[in-house]
């Protein structure tokens, strides 16, 4: 649990690495902007009643309480908790600021553009800044909470646009569950509350994934629900949607799934000491409230989950079982019966993940992974290998995925595993993550064709792998080496080569996340990427408390990096901002903008712009928009 963690953040993550609520929609009625997905016959089972889901229910409940008598007190479970009882224009049509993984799948963001505005996500507060013509200048502030709402164990973490509607999303451990908060915002980009919804779930955060998604105006969740964990009513755990009123309570949660959308996973349920209902639930923003529809199936509780256009893929895991095992399902975003396939390993996050465009999906698995919740992603070790499926083939989960739709791939060395599919390429390898490596930190940087063509190619770096990106069909590495940060660039247009590099001298990545690089191509070989860093000694996870000291511009020119500038924050020490919620940046606070022909750098508070003068970015102004003390105030 994140506020329980915040207190000793830094240690654990070094040990670490050593709607409007209308009940049931009609799942037939097809969404619009989101694939359709082909079913090809078998797939998982649906209850086939209220009594036989209860039944069901009950069974768990006995089998739990037998287990929890024989079970070690110092069993390996994870922390998560309880709900509590107390109480227009799509995004793929406007320009977009966020590295996604698809184009067309927007993805929970801390700034997003409407029309003329930037919209920012801060330390639980919403900011909209005025771009339009040559404008830079703070236009509106709210709180991205409702006025009776406590915000206290709440953590904002991400938003959403979707024509004039802008969904807050947190994780409220005092109000049980996802919130999600509706605001509206017009052209001027002044900003008004609407409502606030919530949705069972565990906490939802990850290092690396991102908790929504948006196609077209529909805003996607997956989200867990831990079964055995606790005592109380399994049915408690059912998706429901509550809309929040000041005094409401447990019971105004309406359940959006009846029986026979939860579907029996695959597993024997004898054999899981700990479960989870994982549901996908799709709510239509179009109307500006919330009208969800979910899913949800029954089975292991570790998980890794990846979203595609059409589909949420759920990888789950028995990390706490001797059989060990893991299967995969499939749970379509059209409402359609989830599928499954028996499987091996377990891929490290949603970048190890890849539907492409000939039908199949393909996955990197690990011997052993642990799931990406909370810091789970940043630990990964054993064998690696390549599976490749026709996404056709998913059953009823009795099905195993056949031992030669895995390709053994070479083992690297290291804890801190990176993996990107660019083109038609799985790039992989190991490098620092969290952790500031002081020593030299040569490495190798592992390409394989995912269409199983091939040898696997073993490119040499002086540094480790840290971070890939994609620079349209190619490469872009980044890692650490000894003091300095490295970036290196990978042709993938026909064997995979080593081309130019820069070195940041005495500096490290000042944002770990994917969101937290930008790459803007000016021609087919051309472009200027951005990346937010740091100098000096400080640690990767020094951005949780402290803004990034910079954004770093490099121009890519066929492969040959050069830096264009710096856009540097002013900002020093601590702003008394008078933080209400969000107060540590779980999401980082710097991001590369390239809008409308502009450049900017997002700095915590600072916005800075930079124009292009002989080759180089010069910075020409800068706004703060912290919230003044008199506005503080009035809110």
């Amino acid at each position: 649990m994140r506020y329980m963690v915040l207190g000793s953040v830094f240690t654990s993550i070094a040990l670490l690495v050593s709607c409007t609520v209308s009940g049931y929609s009609d799942p037939s009625v097809l969404e619009p902007g989101i694939g359709t997905v082909q079913q090809s016959g078998k797939h998982l089972r649906a209850f086939g009643s209220e009594k036989e889901l209860e039944e069901f229910f009950e069974k768990l409940n006995t089998r739990r309480d037998e287990r929890q008598k024989s079970l070690s007190a110092n069993n390996n479970v994870p922390s998560a908790s309880p709900a509590s009882d107390t109480a227009g224009k799509s995004a793929a049509e406007s320009e977009s600021v966020t590295n996604t993984q698809h184009a067309g799948v927007d993805e929970g963001g801390i700034v997003k553009v409407h029309g003329d505005n930037l919209v920012i996500l801060r330390r639980g507060k919403l900011f909209t800044v005025a771009i339009g013509g040559n404008d830079l200048r703070p236009i509106s502030s709210l709180n991205a909470f409702g006025p009776d709402i406590d915000p206290s164990g709440t953590w904002y973490d991400e938003m959403l646009v979707s024509g004039d509607t802008i969904a807050v999303i947190g994780y409220s451990y005092a109000r049980g569950g996802t919130e999600v908060g509706l605001f509206t915002i017009d052209r001027a980009g002044n900003l008004a509350y609407g409502s606030t919804y919530h949705l069972r779930s565990n906490d939802y955060y990850s290092s690396r994934n991102y908790a929504s998604r948006l196609i077209g105006n529909k805003l996607i969740f997956y989200s867990p629900m831990y079964l055995n964990y606790y005592g109380g009513d399994p049915k408690e755990t059912l998706p429901a949607v509550r809309k929040w009123r000041k005094g409401a309570t447990h019971d105004d949660f309406e359940r959006i799934t009846p029986a026979s959308r939860v579907y029996m996973g695959a597993r024997d349920m004898e054999k899981m000491p700990y479960s989870a209902l994982h549901t996908v639930t799709v709510c239509d923003l179009g109307r500006g409230n919330m009208e969800c529809q979910a899913t949800a199936l029954i089975g292991p509780a570790g998980n890794v989950f990846y979203v595609s256009p059409s589909s949420v893929y759920v990888w789950t895991a028995n990390y706490y079982t001797e059989q060990g095992g893991s299967t995969l399902y499939k749970m379509p975003l059209d409402g359609s019966a989830p599928s499954a396939l028996q499987t091996k390993g377990s891929p490290v996050d949603q970048f190890s993940f890849l539907e492409s465009n000939d039908g199949h999906l393909n996955v990197l698995v690990r011997a052993n992974g642990s799931g990406n919740w909370m810091w789970n992603a940043e630990r990964s070790s054993g064998e690696a290998a390549l599976m490749r499926i026709s996404v056709n083939s998913f059953s009823d989960g009795s099905d195993t995925v056949a031992e030669e739709n895995y390709r053994v791939l070479p083992k690297p060395r290291g804890y801190s595993f990176q993996n990107r599919f660019v083109g038609s390429y799985l790039l992989y390898g190991t490098g620092a993550g969290w952790q500031r490596d002081e020593r030299s930190a040569a490495s190798e940087l592992f390409a394989v064709k995912w269409n199983g063509d091939g040898d696997v190619e073993r490119l040499q770096l002086p540094h480790g792998v840290d971070r890939i990106e994609a620079l349209g069909t190619d490469a872009v590495v980044v890692g650490s080496g000894g003091n300095d940060l490295y970036f290196s660039a990978v042709s993938l247009r026909n064997r995979p080569e080593l081309r130019g590099r820069y070195v940041y001298e005495n500096g490290s990545q000042g944002e770990l996340r994917s969101h937290g690089f930008f790459y803007k191509p000016d021609g087919n070989n051309s472009g200027i990427l951005g990346l937010p860093v740091r100098g000096g000694s400080e640690s990767r996870y020094a951005h949780l408390k402290r803004d990034s000291a910079s954004i770093l511009f490099l121009r890519n020119n066929f492969l040959n990096f050069s830096e264009i500038g710096e856009l540097d924050s002013q900002t020093s020490g601590v702003i008394n901002d008078g933080c209400q919620a969000s107060c540590v940046d779980w999401y980082g606070n710097a991001r590369p903008l390239f809008i409308k022909g502009r450049t900017f750098a997002l700095l915590g508070y600072e916005i800075v712009e930079g124009t292009m003068r002989n080759g180089t970015l010069t910075e020409t102004r800068r706004i703060n928009y912290a919230p003044s003390r008199s506005a503080r105030n009035a809110e």
